[in-house]
């Protein structure tokens, strides 16, 4: 989308009479985002792709969850939605982002694991929109369809391994679902006067509550005994066997989405020229088959 077009629907959306200043803040598959201000106050306008909105995310249920965690504080404020429209405007959050790399600080592994157990306890918007590892995999790899791949060096031996992975998540048996951000790294949180404030909920959904700290832990990279002290913080208590195990799997599940997710990124437009999102999915790329 061009700046005229953006601007266009900042003066549509955004409340105030006044002009408009334009930041791009950034983009990804679903949506382009953009800090608007007018008449001294600041705004995130959040613009969703329709060919992203076709392709499988629900625009309803999106904004549903985000009016959810901005009325509960885990989440922005929202200002105005337009579901149909694509058009989301919401307070900006005035706070400290992460520095990357920091994620392992015990401080910040308790204030992460609080977030996390406010969100799974909310009630989430219905119908829900509940979505398994194995769903999130067959949604991206018909993204990409039979286009050869750009980063995974051996696509068979990852699918392979990926459905291994899937049927031992189902010996685990099933779990009471919650909602999930799903989309946790350093710079989709903020840290403010009261508390965390999780940024871009355009992929949360309903699913094993795990998938939370097992994100956050994959997007930082965490070693095992990181991820260990992460999961016993989230529970409060010593995790089991069983619930280690499968924190294990759904790690390298996730590992696995974010893979393909940036198999289709790298292909579109402003992703095929991102050298950073190339180094990182080579980087999970590596991960997973070792």
């Amino acid at each position: 989308m061009g700046e005229d077009e953006a601007r266009r629907l900042a003066l549509l959306h955004v409340p105030g009479r006044g002009p408009v200043h334009l930041l791009r803040i950034g983009s990804g598959l679903a949506s382009e985002t953009y800090r608007v201000d007018r008449d001294g106050r600041s705004y995130s306008l959040r613009v969703a792709d329709p060919a992203a909105r076709a392709s499988g995310f629900d625009a309803h249920w999106e904004h549903a969850v985000r009016e959810l965690a901005g009325g509960a504080g885990v989440g922005p404020p929202v200002v105005r939605s337009d579901p149909a429209a694509g058009i989301l405007v919401s307070r900006w959050v005035q706070g400290r982002v992460w520095e990357i790399g920091s994620a392992t600080q015990p401080a910040r592994i308790e204030a992460i694991t609080a977030l996390l157990r406010a969100i799974h306890a909310l009630a989430p918007p219905q119908p829900s929109r509940a979505l398994s590892p194995a769903q999130w995999i067959a949604h991206y790899e018909r993204m990409i369809g039979d286009a050869p791949p750009i980063v995974a060096a051996e696509p068979a031996a990852l699918r392979g391994a990926a459905g291994h992975r899937l049927e031992r998540l189902a010996d685990f048996g099933a779990v009471a679902p919650a909602l999930c951000h799903s989309d946790l790294h350093a710079l989709n949180i903020v840290e403010t006067e009261s508390g965390l404030v999780a940024l871009d909920w355009e992929y949360a959904h309903v699913a094993d509550p795990y998938w939370d700290p097992v994100g956050w832990s994959c997007t930082n990279d965490f070693s095992a005994p990181q991820r260990l002290n992460l999961l016993h913080r989230y529970l409060g208590r010593t995790p089991t066997a069983e619930e280690w195990a499968r924190f294990g799997v759904l790690a390298w599940l996730y590992d696995y989405v974010c893979l393909l997710w940036a198999e289709v990124y790298l292909r579109e437009g402003a992703g095929a020229a991102d050298g950073a999102a190339r180094s990182r999915a080579q980087q999970i790329a590596s991960r997973l088959l070792n």
